[in-house]
Order: structure tokens, then sequence, then C-alpha cells
């Protein structure tokens, strides 16, 4: 796997133009592929490099940040190649979780929610099923702050408006030069559910319409006549860039979120992203359907 990954002599390295968090990803993976060839547990490989068990582990999780000496060290006892040590020193050298999306109140936010952020933030493909509201990238400032917080889930007055203004600030990602596609599958539910007045949510069906119609951005609507389908009943969202091998699937409830990367998850979430859009009226028909229920919310306004 790991041989698969390595770049030929001048050839373009495939982590450049990476974020931070994506570099750290493919960092984990290239470790353990390493050590995986040499047959080391993580306490031999650690009792090799002269680093804790722990350390190792980390790594290889992509959780937190690396240190470069250590890095150099691991794959000195993995007895790796010169050009591969010293690519992945580069990449440990450029792993620093910095503010990529360039939204400083994000420092204050749970490390789920930063995750989520540097995700979106360096994905070049997000598929997304919503069977609840509108999602966030979509959203307009009133009808985010129209939804109703759960108990266990409201924020301090004070804390309120910076959440919403970085729910808005997310949404450049869709607008920058090189975006990301972004393909949307709402349950009809999302559409009728009224959140807000009836003028909000004409408001946000339009603005939904008017996104739709940009060239990165698919809506699609799973109709109440399609009838129910096991796959379509939570939310998910679907975060992938040029190596499938480092996609991510994004879940969330009321107690936490997940984080999904096992082989098994994502190609099950695949096929189900691919059923649903398959089942879905097309775009065309999407926005009729949209169209028609953002003039009933208005005729209904009151």
């Amino acid at each position: 796997m790991t041989e698969g990954m390595t770049v030929p002599a001048g050839a373009a390295d495939p982590a450049a133009g990476m974020g931070p968090v994506t570099r750290r990803r493919q960092l984990g993976v290239r470790l353990l592929a390493l050590r995986g060839t040499c047959g080391l547990s993580a306490e031999e490989a650690g009792e090799r490099a002269g680093v804790s068990k722990a350390t190792v582990s980390r790594y290889e999780r992509a959780k937190g940040n690396v240190r470069w000496n250590q890095v150099d060290q691991l794959c000195r006892a993995y007895g790796a190649s010169d050009e591969e040590r010293q690519r992945l020193v580069e990449l440990a050298k450029n792993s620093r979780d910095t503010e990529v999306w360039g939204i400083p109140f994000a420092a204050k936010l749970p490390d789920r929610m930063r995750m989520l952020l540097a995700l979106e933030n360096e994905a070049s493909c997000i598929r997304h099923h919503t069977v609840g509201v509108v999602p966030g990238l979509l959203q307009t400032p009133r009808y985010a702050q129209a939804i109703k917080a759960t108990p266990g889930n409201t924020f301090p007055p004070q804390d309120l408006q910076e959440f919403l203004r970085i729910r808005m600030l997310r949404q450049r990602i869709l607008d920058r030069a090189t975006p990301p596609a972004y393909h949307v599958v709402l349950d009809e539910a999302v559409l009728r559910r009224r959140v807000g007045s009836g003028e909000v949510m004409a408001a946000q069906l339009d603005h939904l319409l008017a996104r739709g119609r940009q060239p990165n951005i698919s809506v699609q609507v799973l109709p109440f006549s399609a009838g129910a389908y096991s796959a379509a009943l939570s939310t998910f969202t679907v975060f992938g860039g040029p190596d499938p091998s480092l996609d991510v699937v994004f879940l969330e409830n009321q107690t936490g979120s997940l984080f999904l990367e096992e082989p098994l998850a994502l190609k099950q979430y695949a096929e189900a992203t691919a059923f649903l859009r398959q089942e879905a009226l097309d775009t065309t028909a999407s926005a009729e359907l949209i169209a028609e229920a953002s003039a009933t919310h208005l005729r209904n306004r009151k």
C-alpha cells in the first residue's frame, strides 16, 4: 500500500495542496503501512524508534500534532527508503493544526466541530443526505437562528451569535475559486417542516434554489411519494478527496458526533449515497418541488 503511494523522483507530490488534517491522515496511513510491512507491534516500533507506544498509535490515527523528528526516527526503524522518509518528514513538518478556514472563533469550538470545519475546508467533494433541516452550508441566517435548540444543546447568549456567524462563514468554501463539488439529497420533510415563519421558510427555499443553480452544487429531493428507505432514515455526510481511502463519513446525534473511516463503513455509505441520488428526483424536478413548497409557505406565512 505504501509503495503504491510513493511518488517517483520528479513527480508531483500528492500531498501538495493538502490541508493539515489531510496531511496527518495521509501520514498516519503511510506509517501504519510501513509498520505492517515490518510486522512490528506498536510497542515494538516505539522501542526501536525511542518513542512511546502511545505516540506510535496517535500518529497512525492522525490524532493531534506531529513532531517531525519522531517521524524520522520511526521511518528509520521501519527501514523506509530515504525518499520515503524525507517525504513523510515533510508531511509532518507541514501538518500543524492551523486555522485554515480563517475563522478566529473556531479555537473555542469543541474538537469534533473543529474537525468538521477542517474536513469541509479540505474536501474536494461533499455528499450530504439530510432528513431534519437544510444543511448548514446552505442555510440563511434567519433560518439558522430559527432552529430550536434541544435541552443540552443550548448556547450561552453571548456565544450564540458567534456560532451563527461561524455557520455563515463556513459557506464561503462553496464560492471560492476551486470549490468542492457539493451533492445534497433532502428528504421532502425538510421542505415542508416550518422553521421560523412562512416568510423565513420561503426565503430559505428560494436561497436553496439559487445555490442549486451553481455549477458545483446539485440539490435533489427524495419525495414522500418514493416511500421509505432504510438508508434514508438518518442524516449523514461523506467528505471526499483525491484519495478515496481518506474519505470520512460524518454522523451527528444528540449525544455527540462520529467520524467513520473504516473501509467497510466507507463502502456502505458510498453505496447508500449513490442509491439515494438515483431514487431522488432529478435536479430539475427537485427545483420544481422546492419552488412549490416555497410558494406554499409564503401563502401560509401567517
